[in-house]
């Protein structure tokens, strides 16, 4: 037998061996449960750090927009009064004038000290009204100018949020057909969970209702964006919890992390905020070792370890 024929007998033995080895459809099979988890999660770790930022320029538009509506409330009254002052103005001016051609009669009578001092007072009173004018209008050059940047910083959030939803809509949109599988893998989308039933511990003051607060939220499920009461995100939740104490925070983790007092591992009380994932996710410190958090979508509120990720950093509200 030629070397030819030899070399083409092997490679067909090859081929059929591979062929019996590997069956029909593998490179097509279906990801395992644990491949699909895997993929969900870092889905939902992408679609969270979207969410945060997306909170991030919700607080910030609301920011402006409040300022905007200072500005608009402070310039109404002032174009009264600078409306006013000219009027003020004009009326001198026509005393001014009358008092002008009285002037002539005037001095053939031989007032000239009067009429000097009418003048003079009326001169006195233009320069102080037009001190004030000038004043009103500087005023009102800044408001205004005040108002086109705040108008152009409105737009430019506009534009991110357009951007920001867009993505959130395509991750979302990637997450569904994950959930679909996910669902054929293990019957359902997400995870149910139930209300705390233990003891909740005592904790005194502010930091007692928030987190008592949180223990009662076990349970809710993560809805993206919310701060309560049928839904939380990771920001929200801690948002929530600290409202009910009477104290404010942003809706997003990185700006509460700017809000509260950094503190040490060591000096951690029950209360306090436990960032992680670079800012992109907290959670409420309850004390024990453990953490309350709305960890991510398709799953609920729920109690875990203060290491159930690195840390980023601790923070004590204020």
């Amino acid at each position: 037998m030629s070397s030819a024929r030899m070399s083409l007998r092997a490679l067909v033995l090859v081929a059929v061996a591979v062929a019996i080895a590997v069956p029909a459809g593998a490179a097509s099979a279906e990801p395992s449960a644990s491949e699909l988890t895997q993929k969900i999660n870092k889905s939902s770790a992408e679609l969270e750090k979207v969410v945060e930022a997306y909170n991030k320029l919700n607080e910030e538009t609301k920011a402006t927009k409040t300022e905007a509506g200072k500005v608009a409330y402070r310039l109404a009254p002032l174009q009264k009064k600078l409306d006013d002052a000219q009027a003020d103005v004009g009326d001198i001016a026509v005393a001014a004038y009358t008092s002008g051609r009285l002037s002539t009669a005037t001095a053939l009578l031989g007032d000239s000290d009067t009429l000097l001092s009418r003048m003079s007072a009326l001169d006195a009173l233009t320069r102080e009204r037009q001190t004030e004018i000038d004043a009103f209008r500087s005023t009102r050059d800044q408001l205004n100018a005040d108002q086109e940047r705040l108008t152009t910083v409105r737009a430019q959030q506009d534009a991110q949020a357009k951007e920001l939803q867009a993505r959130k809509k395509k991750i979302e949109a990637d997450l569904d057909k994950l959930n679909d599988l996910r669902k054929e893998a293990y019957g359902s989308a997400t995870s149910s969970g139930s209300a705390y039933s233990g003891k909740i511990p005592s904790v005194s003051g502010k930091a007692g209702v928030a987190v008592t607060f949180a223990y009662n939220a076990i349970g809710t499920p993560y809805v993206w964006a919310a701060d309560g009461p049928d839904g939380y995100d990771c920001s929200g939740l801690t948002l929530a919890a600290w409202r009910a104490a009477g104290k404010s925070l942003p809706h997003n983790a990185a700006m509460q992390w700017d809000t509260v007092a950094h503190i040490s591992r060591g000096d951690l009380k029950a209360g306090d905020l436990v960032f992680y994932e670079g800012l992109g996710h907290v959670a409420l410190y309850v004390g024990g070792g453990q953490v309350i958090h709305a960890p991510t979508f398709g799953e609920t509120v729920k109690l875990s370890s203060v290491d159930m990720m690195t840390p980023y950093g601790y923070g004590r509200v204020r």
